[in-house]
């Protein structure tokens, strides 16, 4: 009897141990199943280069974003966004990034993520929204994003995103022209690397910052950050060279220490003698070695520097020549007769490159706006085409009696140039329309469509960019919408093809009051 409860028992043992195994095994295979692995869209996107092909790259990280949004993997999809919505907004598309970066936060918030993993994954979404305001310069919507910004990265307890929202408000700030909060807000994140002797990880922040002060074309925040790097980069020079002579100090020490306590011997001490003599020599060789390269260091500082003040000096020159090269060409060209075709082409191409030369380099400024009632004004654009368009095109105006404070010289210039576009595509029997929508308390569009046989898709990113192509000038110079598109954006709004439009080609003027 006893033998038969003792081989039950070890049964039951053995089966208890069994299950425990199973679980383990089971345990371990659930953790690296869910372990985020990249997919091979993006893999073949980040392999992809933007500068070479940034339609490709865009596109692909968007088809990874779709995929992970399907299969739940929510954090490696907002990244996959986040990156398309930078790659649409080099290009000025702002508009398809904000809709993105949207449709990023609807999967978020749809997902089965905690809220600490849903916070650092939104904080994705919103740093982008916030690098785009930055680049247009919108303060207020800016600094909404910030706020915004700050409460995900407390809500997501992650000490990377902490670190990176330090990062964050540093170049908002510099942005801005608040070098004074910047500076505080940049040297607190150097001060917390710092103290963890993480020097690297430093080094790589100010590298990073300065490459996109580059990039984002923004002098002042290089010439700053640079400053600041320099700055940094002999304060930290002079806390190892300090933290090498205490160890040395101590190992000193140590050894005079450990000399009086041994035997005082004539040999044992001359061995100490001349061991501690070769280590001050060994400290006074490293002492040269680090002033020869920090004096290196600052010599190439300063020639680094010099380089960066002479490209900007060369770009500004730049600037300079391209604003006056139409100026400077057209006296000669009034001499010839602008009754031939090709003489009036020129003279127009000339007005043209100062025009988007003077729009491009302006400073940045709010544009005069006049009170404007909608359907007059929309009527009398339409009136200007009425002889221009073929037999049997209908024209149409279809706008709400209000009045709307607008640019009018930029808002005529771009809707009469689209107009026109229209009248000369669109074929006999078609129609053009033009329409006035209220979006918002301070959003408007007007909307121009036609009939016309469209613009390809695969050439729509193109007719907003100058000088793609070497064009015969008396036949047009391909500057119209580039200057109507500056135009917009001057004005604070946006100028797009409409890609839902079938039936011919429709364009889109966003504006912002």
């Amino acid at each position: 009897m006893h033998f038969e409860n003792h081989c039950i028992q070890v049964s039951v043992m053995k089966r208890k141990l069994f299950f425990l195994l199973l679980n383990i095994v089971f345990c371990c295979a659930v953790a690296y199943a869910e372990e985020p692995q990249k997919s091979d869209l993006q893999k073949r996107a980040e392999a992809v280069d933007p500068k070479q092909d940034i339609a490709k790259a865009r596109s692909l990280f968007i088809h990874a974003f779709n995929d992970y949004a399907n299969r739940g993997q929510v954090k490696l999809g907002t990244e996959c966004a986040a990156k398309a919505a930078a790659l649409y907004y080099k290009e000025n598309f702002y508009k398809e990034a904000f809709d993105l970066l949207r449709r990023a936060d609807q999967a978020i918030i749809a997902s089965k993520l905690d809220a600490s993993a849903k916070a650092a994954s939104h904080y994705l979404a919103t740093k982008e929204r916030l690098q785009m305001y930055m680049k247009l310069r919108k303060y207020d919507s800016a600094k909404d994003q910030l706020n915004i910004l700050e409460a995900q990265a407390a809500q997501a307890k992650d000490e990377d995103v902490k670190n990176d929202l330090l990062y964050t408000k540093a170049i908002y700030y510099y942005t801005f022209g608040m070098n004074a909060q910047g500076n505080a807000v940049f040297k607190e994140m150097a001060d917390k690397l710092t103290a963890t002797k993480d020097y690297d990880k430093v080094d790589e922040v100010y590298q990073t910052l300065i490459a996109n002060s580059r990039k984002s074309n923004n002098a002042s925040l290089v010439a700053q950050s640079y400053s600041n790097y320099i700055l940094w980069k002999d304060s930290v020079s002079a806390m190892k060279t300090a933290n090498e002579i205490g160890a040395l100090k101590h190992q000193i020490a140590d050894n005079e220490a450990t000399i009086s306590d041994k035997d005082s011997s004539l040999t044992t001490r001359q061995v100490i003698i001349i061991g501690l003599a070769i280590l001050a020599a060994a400290l006074a060789a490293v002492l040269a070695i680090g002033a020869v390269v920090l004096m290196r260091y600052i010599l190439l500082s300063r020639k680094q520097a010099k380089n960066i003040k002479l490209a900007n000096e060369t770009n500004a020159l730049k600037a300079k020549f391209i604003s006056n090269i139409s100026a400077q060409l057209e006296p000669t060209l009034q001499k010839l007769d602008g009754r031939q075709p090709e003489v009036k082409a020129l003279l127009d191409f000339s007005k043209h490159i100062q025009t988007l030369s003077d729009l491009e380099n302006g400073k940045d400024g709010d544009v005069e706006l006049q009170d404007t009632q909608v359907v007059p004004f929309c009527e009398e654009l339409m009136d200007q085409i009425r002889g221009k368009v073929k037999n049997d095109v209908n024209l149409a105006v279809n706008a709400t009696k209000m009045s709307v404070s607008i640019n009018r010289e930029y808002v005529s210039h771009i809707l009469s140039h689209l107009l026109d576009n229209a009248a000369a595509y669109t074929p006999a029997g078609g129609s053009i329309q033009l329409d006035f929508k209220k979006r918002g308390p301070h959003a408007y569009q007007f909307l121009v469509s036609d009939t016309g046989c469209g613009i390809p898709e695969e050439k729509r990113e193109d007719v907003f960019k100058p000088f793609l192509e070497i064009r015969d000038l008396t036949s047009g110079d391909g500057l119209g919408l580039p200057i109507c598109k500056q135009m917009a954006l001057k004005m604070k709004g946006d100028l797009d093809i409409d890609s839902q439009y079938t039936k011919g080609t429709r364009f889109i003027l966003d504006l912002h009051t």
